[in-house]
């Protein structure tokens, strides 16, 4: 009778030590998802914060000029080397303030676009919304093309060969994304949106980046200028680096491992931050341009 009590807490002991690991494996597993997960949403919540805003500005600025008939305060930006009114120039112009007009469109509905509750409970307006976008960002490559190839006196510059990429990019992922719902696989669908998302939004991309690396240079006492070399590599860095944080994203949530996992929710955190401190940099200069003060950096 002894010897089977203590066959009988060998065996559950036993099972204890086999039970304990695999709790602490699964504890760890539901932690590093809910890391990818909370890194994800705080991501999208910036964006959507800083984008909401850029929506703001464009109305506040060219909408309003438009509608009043007043663009030649386009050319407050004559101080930063562009001058996008040229009188007598309505093709030039109309396209111009499609770009600009699209671009603030493109930065609202597309938010709208990824939240899951507006898919679930409005699927007719998220569909929609869905066709209205997909028109925009067709417009804003359009115009894109236009302004770079047609409009602008000068040689093409990097600058222009990187908005050029970025139009083709809109026009593949657009297709796709459009392919995918159309074909019911929604999996796919997703994850061309959120592509078409990312590369639609480079401009903004590009300007929270620019503000951002003259915000932490400065702080970091490193003088920033703009003959830096990041200043061409983020021509294309700007549509090519959230794409590569996408594809890890996906990567992670799918197929990695916590490590996998803990990485890339800690890269989507501090490259929220920079484009937070980029935004917050952003802001002033844009409050700036719309109350008519004097441009500058």
């Amino acid at each position: 009778m002894e010897k089977t009590s203590v066959a009988v807490a060998d065996l559950a002991v036993t099972k204890y030590d086999q039970t304990k690991p695999q709790s602490q494996t699964t504890s760890s597993a539901k932690f590093a998802d809910r890391s990818l997960k909370y890194s994800a949403t705080f991501w999208f919540v910036s964006v959507m914060a800083g984008q909401w805003f850029f929506f703001y500005y464009i109305m506040a600025f060219y909408g309003f000029s438009v509608i009043n008939d007043n663009m030649e305060i386009w050319n407050r930006w004559e101080a930063m080397g562009s001058k996008p009114y040229h009188a007598g120039d309505f093709a030039g112009n109309f396209a111009f303030a499609a770009h600009a007009i699209g671009a603030g469109i493109v930065a609202f509905g597309g938010a709208l676009q990824l939240i899951p509750q507006v898919r679930s409970y409005f699927p007719k307006f998220h569909k929609i919304n869905g066709y209205v976008y997909l028109s925009t960002v067709f417009c804003l490559a359009i115009s894109g093309f236009y302004l770079v190839w047609v409009r602008d006196p000068e040689p093409i510059t990097l600058s222009g060969i990187g908005t050029s990429i970025n139009g083709l990019l809109i026009f593949a992922f657009a297709y796709l994304a459009l392919r995918r719902a159309v074909n019911r696989d929604i999996v796919s669908h997703k994850k061309w949106a959120l592509r078409l998302f990312l590369v639609s939004n480079a401009q903004w991309t590009l300007r929270v980046g620019v503000f951002s690396y003259l915000v932490t240079g400065s702080m970091l006492g490193l003088k920033p200028s703009f003959s830096d070399v990041f200043f061409p590599m983020w021509t294309f860095g700007c549509f090519v680096l959230p794409l590569a944080t996408l594809q890890l994203y996906f990567y992670a949530k799918e197929k990695g491992g916590n490590r996998v996992k803990y990485i890339t929710s800690g890269a989507l955190c501090v490259l929220t931050v920079l484009m937070l401190i980029g935004a917050v940099g952003f802001t002033p200069f844009l409050l700036t341009v719309m109350s008519g003060g004097e441009i500058a950096l």
